[in-house]
């Protein structure tokens, strides 16, 4: 689910990361959109140029998505999801933390100062045992756009929507939005206003999709529009 990359960040500016750390109330994002939240690059936000951040982000040599400091508290976990984008994760100290692969029930460390590659289109959750808080950056990695042979468009909406729907989304729909993307069959993802996601998909996974949504336990509608 996550393996060490070759770039990496020494323990000096980790030391200084540390003592810079800003107030982050559970997330923090170290920069802003350009345009498509997941296909075009972010840049670093004011604040934060010329800092020991920039320098952090700058060890990563890729276009990057946001960018957030994430802070876990003791004693916490977050429930299962997955993600339809890719993540890095930096950790900037050695704490007793862990990435869980709820797939194949295992227990992943951050080794501290070193940039991990993460496939977040599989179910899993982080675990804190420590007596402080884990804060880690976390970077989504920008989707590609893809060249879609029999292209159609469709509009999910979320009606009767429960408190347990982003649950329902990431735990069912998020996963095989990622595979989709990865295998090329779906492009120009987005979230719009929180209620609805529209994106575009290769036809042949059209009834997969409605199988999917079906399985959710959510009442969706599904809008198709042809290419």
């Amino acid at each position: 689910m996550i393996v060490e990359t070759s770039h990496n960040v020494s323990h000096n500016i980790l030391s200084q990361a540390l003592e810079q750390l800003p107030s982050i109330n559970s997330k923090l994002a170290l920069n802003y959109p350009t345009g498509s939240f997941f296909y075009d690059p972010w840049v670093i936000k004011d604040e934060f140029k010329n800092t020991v951040w920039e320098e952090i982000l700058n060890s990563l040599p890729y276009n990057k998505g946001e960018a957030r400091l994430i802070d876990l508290d003791i004693k916490t976990c977050y429930m299962m999801h997955s993600d339809i984008d890719d993540r890095w994760h930096l950790s900037f100290k050695n704490d007793p933390s862990y990435l869980i692969d709820l797939k194949t029930d295992q227990m992943f460390k951050i080794v501290p100062g070193i940039w991990h590659d993460m496939d977040a289109g599989i179910l899993h959750s982080a675990v804190n045992f420590g007596e402080t808080n884990r804060t880690q950056l976390v970077v989504r990695k920008l989707l590609e756009h893809h060249t879609i042979v029999n292209p159609i468009n469709v509009k999910l909406g979320v009606e009767n929507i429960t408190n347990n729907y982003r649950f329902l989304i990431d735990t069912h729909l998020s996963p095989v939005f990622n595979k989709w993307a990865k295998g090329k069959m779906l492009d120009n993802f987005s979230y719009d206003d929180g209620k609805y996601i529209s994106f575009t998909i290769d036809q042949q996974i059209q009834q997969q999709l409605e199988s999917v949504c079906k399985i959710s336990g959510m009442d969706i509608t599904i809008k198709y529009e042809t290419v």
